[in-house]
């Protein structure tokens, strides 16, 4: 794609604006947002509101609390929580009165969700007859489908516990024991192939969906994979992991930052980028690939990983003895362009950047992000305030990461909301009783090509709507709102005009 502006260096997008919404926090009866009605009313709401874009988090299938990011069994397969129970209702595959509902409440309530929804999951299954098309899936993704659908068979067969827990046998993937196990688990492995086939029927429609009223969707590449899924287990010779248990030998996180004061320990391996890279990236170029089948951009969370990352020795409490290890960034992304031709790619390029950071980001041309919540500790020079901007950039009030710009507003320090007024143009005694639409506003006039805007700012919500809390790793990814009917054609309207004002409209 090409800038609308002639004036200015070549831009990766034109002119636009988006909407940052995970569809977990889509309303519905089954106490967690899925692929049906409202997910096409959520598409509606964008393109009424002149809006280009639906950012989504990655879809991958959840373990431990639940974060999409850090510890999920695959970063191939969807999540079957996303799939939509009354779109198996008109398949045949449920009956209408075995679709109990669940209570509406804003946050996700998992320990419900997860058996409620694998029950009626299975029962599906149980009138599931496998036809061509189910053949054919299996077949065209079994380069991912095959381990994933045995490692999620076993998981439940073992109770939950951690693959290296598992007979050694299994465990170290000894061609017996495969095929053993592939026998011996054969319906909860067809189980898992037919919840992924549904995963990717139903997303491809709404996919389908989006781009017939010309929304793109840009979706996440998380740099790391959890330990215990079927990608390490599939391809530990990936890993940096202790030979004798297969363990993570180092742990991945980053330093003490502006979310906390003794850094993040992730819980996930490093890669052996050496062994990567005697194979010509193989798995990561998988990896793009079918990210693809799911979006038409991709965000590269952690991008600065591509270059440097933080590894903390296994066993460390906390991730401040860690050190920085060079990874292959360039050697990588001009193979995975030359395998995949142009790259659609967005580089979350947050927290402690360096030249040859900035470098590798601007060799490929991905562009960069900036975060208004950053931007107004004083600092003339800070490369978050909108004065700063390259047209090649996308701009948040914040992300996922970030408390909502009501939330952020209620507990910013009187410098900070000085300095806010200050570049608002207003007077130091005003009160803003619009903060979010302020916010909105600043990222849309700015000279970044995208600008993005989480949901909960649009609907003006406080810090009981945050999605994620950097500093902690209970209770996050659960909220969600509770009714398409929040979103009025007032506030469709509200948008619309502030987008066609901006001139982010896309023709």
């Amino acid at each position: 794609m090409s800038n609308i502006e002639t004036a200015v260096p070549k831009t990766t997008f034109k002119r636009s604006s988006g909407v940052l919404l995970h569809p977990t926090s889509l309303p519905s009866q089954f106490g967690i947002g899925d692929m049906g009605r409202s997910a096409y009313q959520f598409i509606d709401f964008l393109a009424q509101s002149g809006q280009a874009w639906w950012q989504v988090l990655p879809l991958a299938p959840t373990g431990y609390e639940h974060s999409p990011y850090t510890m999920n069994f695959s970063a191939f397969a969807g999540n079957p929580l996303l799939i939509s129970l009354e779109q198996l209702e008109k398949e045949g595959l449920l009956e209408n009165d075995e679709l109990k509902t669940l209570p509406d409440s804003d946050r996700i309530n998992f320990e419900r969700v997860v058996p409620h929804k694998t029950q009626l999951l299975e029962l599906a299954y149980s009138r599931f007859v496998p036809d061509e098309s189910f053949e054919q899936f299996c077949h065209e993704q079994a380069y991912w489908l095959k381990d994933f659908a045995l490692f999620m068979a076993l998981l439940e067969a073992h109770g939950g516990a951690t693959w290296t827990t598992w007979e050694p046998a299994i465990a170290r993937r000894e061609a017996d024991a495969i095929a053993k196990h592939e026998e011996k688990l054969h319906s909860k492995i067809q189980f898992h192939q037919f919840s992924q086939f549904k995963f990717f029927q139903q997303w491809s429609a709404l996919r389908d969906y989006a781009h017939q009223k010309n929304i793109s969707i840009i979706g996440d590449v998380s740099i790391y994979v959890c330990h215990n899924s079927s990608d390490v287990w599939a391809n530990p010779q990936l890993f940096k992991l202790d030979p004798e248990t297969l363990e993570p030998a180092f742990i991945a996180g980053v330093p003490p930052d502006y979310f906390s004061e003794t850094g993040q320990l992730w819980g996930n391996p490093v890669y052996d980028w050496a062994r990567s890279q005697a194979t010509n990236f193989e798995w990561w170029i998988k990896r793009f690939r079918a990210t693809l089948q799911y979006v038409d951009v991709v965000r590269v969370d952690h991008f600065r990983g591509f270059e440097a990352y933080w590894q903390v020795p296994a066993g460390e409490p906390t991730a401040m003895n860690g050190e920085w290890i060079k990874a292959p960034g360039v050697e990588f992304f001009e193979t995975l362009k030359t395998q995949l031709g142009t790259l659609p790619i967005m580089a979350e390029d947050l927290g402690i950047i360096t030249p040859e950071v900035e470098e590798l980001r601007d060799r490929f041309e991905f562009p960069g992000m900036r975060i208004l919540m950053f931007a107004f500790d004083g600092d003339p020079n800070n490369i978050h305030l909108p004065t700063h901007y390259v047209p090649n950039s996308i701009v948040y009030p914040g992300t996922h990461d970030n408390d909502t710009a009501i939330g952020w507003w209620t507990t910013a320090s009187d410098q900070e909301k000085q300095n806010v007024l200050q570049y608002l143009g207003c007077d130091a005694t005003e009160e803003i009783l619009d903060i979010h639409w302020q916010m909105i506003r600043l990222a849309m006039e700015s000279r970044a090509s995208l600008a993005i805007v989480p949901l909960q700012d649009i609907l003006g919500l406080d810090h009981r709507a945050r999605m994620n809390d950097p500093s902690q790793n209970a209770g996050n990814w659960r909220w969600r709102y509770l009714s398409s009917d929040l979103l009025t054609p007032e506030l469709s309207r509200q948008l619309l005009e502030m987008t066609e004002a901006t001139h982010r409209i896309v023709a």
